[in-house]
């Protein structure tokens, strides 16, 4: 079983990734729109450092703007962050890697799966190969596809009669319909990415697609 202290530690070395990747991005790239719709690169890297720079108290008074919608409030906080200086958040990501962010009903999890799937929803729309380790994926899986999911990674009924199973690693998970592909492919498209539909396999392929947004 993966402590919490496992879970910190990985997310500190991928946010570390992270930034080290988009150092290398251009400006071009930067204003490139990412798998979170109405997002660019910079949106997202506003988003990674936002659940270290605002804090519950903060994001619960503004949520009241918003009548408690979640994710509009999410996307308040990452449009104003993104108005600093690309260099600027970069060195904010590095500053704050090691941050432990536990929010509520998600824990340590919730963070450690942003960086696994939000540094694809970047580098897939760019072509590139940028991914965190293959075993960040199997951790993230095994939590995926536990009864305690978080719904907004995974809605209830998303993943119901369906055993996915990894192609470049030892993990499956579920039971039902069969739907394979890379770990990474799996967990993109457990937590909603369409794109990654097509480097499935299988009869539960068209299946899960059917659930996705």
């Amino acid at each position: 079983m993966t402590t919490d202290a496992e879970i910190y530690a990985r997310t500190t070395s991928n946010r570390l990734l992270i930034a080290d990747f988009l150092e290398s991005l251009d400006d071009t790239q930067w204003q490139v729109q990412t798998l979170c719709a109405g997002w660019t690169v910079g949106h997202l890297a506003a988003h990674l450092v936002q659940p270290m720079l605002v804090g519950f108290g903060r994001f619960f008074v503004v949520s009241l703007r918003y009548r408690g919608d979640t994710d509009r409030t999410v996307d308040h906080f990452t449009r104003r962050l993104a108005r600093k200086p690309r260099g600027e958040l970069i060195g904010l990501l590095r500053e704050h890697a090691a941050d432990r962010v536990n929010p509520p009903r998600v824990g340590p999890l919730g963070p450690f799966a942003d960086t696994c799937v939000h540094l694809r929803d970047i580098a897939r729309p760019l072509g590139l190969a940028a991914d965190v380790p293959v075993e960040d994926w199997r951790i993230l899986l095994d939590y995926l596809v536990s009864p305690g999911v978080a719904p907004a990674l995974v809605p209830p009924g998303r993943l119901d009669g369906l055993e996915l199973v990894a192609t470049d690693t030892e993990w499956r998970g579920g039971s039902g319909e069969l739907v394979t592909g890379t770990a990474e492919a799996l967990g993109m498209a457990a937590c909603g990415r369409a794109a990654a539909i097509d480097d499935l396999r299988g009869p539960g392929r068209d299946i899960l697609l059917g659930r996705l947004p």
